[in-house]
């Protein structure tokens, strides 16, 4: 059975392609924005030119993949057309009825024509920009104006106001830095250097960040999509439920394993919630485990697999890019926490179990997996392949091509997974959609990007934040984990991650971090806005499907993620990222999980019984000492956590069993 249609990372629980209507995605989302009746006229047009422009936006990316020729300038321009021109078409300008009226469908169509125009001017007149470098004429200040208008306008109606606003700020603060007070005063630049710098130079809007997104990215997207079309995702979800379900909480543990599959695949924290939790969140709820809880475990291990190898989220591409090494590179360092941090999940999973006395699924309720892996062994050699790839360093952008073309190849062999003509061309309209939010997000980041190198405002902020953390690290973090937070209640986690690396990354640096150390710190805290109360993207979409309260899973869904605030903490002050001998990083894998799982232990009060206040306490030291840089900490660190774990044995007495019968059905 094919599985239903990915959402993006800023999907909500409205999106169009959840009406079971028939009708192909390009119509559902032309008549989402332009009409819903089915004889509308302006719906259909909308829909079969939403189409034919899906399938220019994925045509080029595959010609600019295998061709280089055009140059990286003008294929960020022409990318971002084709995005700016989906925005305009799908996206409201408000949720309102007058949104949908004839007067904004005019002003959408004015939008879309202006894309196109401030976008080919670039390409078309790029020789004789190039030749008067420096002096631009004004009709390219009035294209630049423009185009940052354009991109401000597409940022709030795909991302938010927050971001719109954000950005606003940074370009008003590169012209008016002269009235400005102390550390952040500078010389101030004239609104034409502003709008030049940032339409006709790399550092702005086309700047690298965009250049990831309109390659690497669009390409692993566009194979999720492919995947999604040929039904892949039900086959993860049914050997993660065949290989956990049997044991004690086996539902939430084949949750934490098939979202693993999927975020490893998907890279989109929201996308895997939706799409694994259709099936993880119910099956949860039916063994005992309460709404918020299960939307909790979903959206926690969901988050994850924007950290687990091998396509991992948008920004480890882009922390490639800006740190210098291949992506295989950052692949490698990346495995070790990503375990650790499903495996404090499954902790977690497994004590509320035992809390509860939830067991496992009785067999015959579960997908056997000879079965699976008879009936889908095929999605298997597309994987072989990208890792193959990856491992022999070729580059990202090819081997994620050539997987999603060996993936369409081999989905044809079987009669389940074959691609229709409508699939395949859905399949090109859902890439272009869920790129909406990268691409879009980059761009606007990259003109932050570029004010905070045009301002130094990167230097001024670091040395605050070393100001304020008394020149020590661990105060430092703490902030830069406090800005993460603050800056993820309206931002996306890419764009996250890219502020947050330009203005808090020197800080890291100037401790004696090393640079790629600074970038996985940086990215790991940019995630937690999927799961950090009161903006907690992921655990809004896990409560939906859930049907509990929002804040209560969100609150849920932070307590199962504490590993996005303490593994940095060993990245910093252990040789966690391979960054040592095999001896130094064995000691640190093995001291950092006995203190994440003393850790999950003291959080929840509970192991294999309820745990006294002294025991309590004692985990709680035992975390603090093993997460420290001193070898004596860990000694006495593991001592503690030992005596807890021997008070716990002497003193157990399991719970009385929650009977569960069966399942309606099996996953997927």
């Amino acid at each position: 059975m094919k599985q239903t249609t990915t959402l993006p990372e800023d999907a909500d629980a409205a999106s169009p392609e959840q009406e079971p209507d028939g009708r192909p995605l390009w119509r559902q989302l032309a008549a989402a924005r332009w009409g819903n009746g089915g004889n509308d006229r302006a719906a259909r047009v909308v829909g079969y030119s939403m189409l034919a422009i899906a399938l220019g936006l994925g045509g080029f990316q595959i010609y600019t993949a295998l061709n280089l020729s055009l140059g990286s300038y003008r294929q960020r321009v022409l990318h971002l057309m084709f995005v700016l021109v989906v925005v305009f078409l799908t996206r409201p300008a408000g949720k309102g009825a007058w949104a949908k009226r004839a007067p904004m469908a005019f002003v959408d169509l004015l939008l879309v024509l202006a894309a196109v125009t401030v976008s080919a001017y670039p390409v078309l007149d790029y020789e004789a920009i190039v030749t008067r470098t420096g002096a631009p004429v004004t009709t390219d200040l009035v294209m630049g104006a423009v185009t940052i208008l354009l991109l401000l306008e597409a940022c709030r109606r795909v991302i938010g106001t927050f971001m719109a606003v954000l950005v606003t700020c940074f370009l008003v603060y590169a012209w008016i830095g002269p009235l400005l007070p102390g550390l952040l005063s500078h010389r101030g630049y004239t609104v034409q250097r502003i709008i030049y710098h940032n339409y006709l130079f790399q550092e702005g809007i086309y700047g690298l960040a965009l250049g990831v997104a309109a390659s690497f990215v669009f390409m692993f997207i566009f194979f999720g999509a492919v995947l999604e079309k040929t039904g892949g995702g039900s086959f993860f979800i049914n050997i993660a439920y065949a290989l956990t379900g049997k044991y004690r909480g086996g539902p939430a543990k084949g949750a934490v394993v098939a979202s693993a599959f999927m975020g490893s695949v998907s890279g989109s924290a929201i996308a895997n919630t939706v799409t694994t939790g259709a099936f993880t969140i119910p099956m949860m709820k039916k063994v005992g485990y309460k709404p918020h809880d299960a939307g909790g475990v979903e959206a926690a291990a969901s988050t994850g697999g924007q950290l687990l190898p091998p396509i991992m989220g948008a920004g480890a591409f882009v922390m490639a890019e800006l740190v210098g090494v291949p992506y295989t590179e950052i692949v490698k360092i990346a495995i070790i926490p990503a375990l650790m941090y499903f495996a404090v999940i499954f902790l977690f999973v497994d004590i509320l179990a035992r809390r509860y006395g939830i067991m496992g699924v009785p067999a015959e309720s579960l997908p056997r997996l000879r079965e699976v892996m008879a009936g889908g062994w095929h999605f298997l050699v597309p994987f072989v392949l990208l890792i193959f790839m990856l491992m022999q360093y070729a580059e990202p952008l090819l081997a994620g091509l050539y997987a999603t073309v060996l993936l369409a190849v081999v989905a044809m062999f079987r009669a389940s997974s074959r691609l229709s003509l409508k699939d395949v061309a859905e399949a090109f309209v859902l890439a272009a959609r869920n790129t909406l939010s990268v691409s879009v997000a980059t761009a606007a980041a990259g003109i932050v990007v570029g004010m905070v190198s045009l301002t130094g405002l990167g230097l001024k902020f670091s040395s605050m934040m070393l100001s304020w953390g008394g020149g020590y690290l661990l105060p430092t973090m703490l902030l830069i984990a406090l800005a993460s937070l603050v800056l993820g209640m309206g931002l996306p986690v890419t764009a996250s991650y890219i502020v947050l690396i330009v203005l808090a990354g020197p800080a890291l640096l100037d401790l004696g971090v090393p640079l790629v150390v600074a970038h996985m710190i940086v990215y790991w805290y940019s995630q937690d806005s999927n799961v950090t109360p009161p903006v907690a993207l992921s655990g809004f979409a896990a409560a939906g499907i859930a049907g509990s309260d929002p804040m209560r899973t969100s609150v849920s869904a932070w307590k199962f993620s504490k590993g996005l605030y303490l593994i940095p903490l060993l990245m910093a002050y252990s040789p966690l990222l391979l960054n040592g001998s095999v001896t130094e990083v064995i000691l640190a894998v093995v001291t950092g999980l006995i203190g994440l799982l003393a850790f999950a232990v003291a959080i929840e009060g509970f192991w294999l019984r309820k745990t006294t206040l002294v025991e309590r306490l004692a985990a709680f030291s035992g975390t603090a000492l093993l997460l420290s840089p001193y070898a004596v900490g860990d000694a006495v660190g593991t001592v503690l956590v030992l005596a807890v774990v021997v008070a716990q044995l002497r003193g157990h007495r399991p719970p009385a069993p929650v009977s569960v019968t069966s399942l309606s059905g099996r996953a997927g």
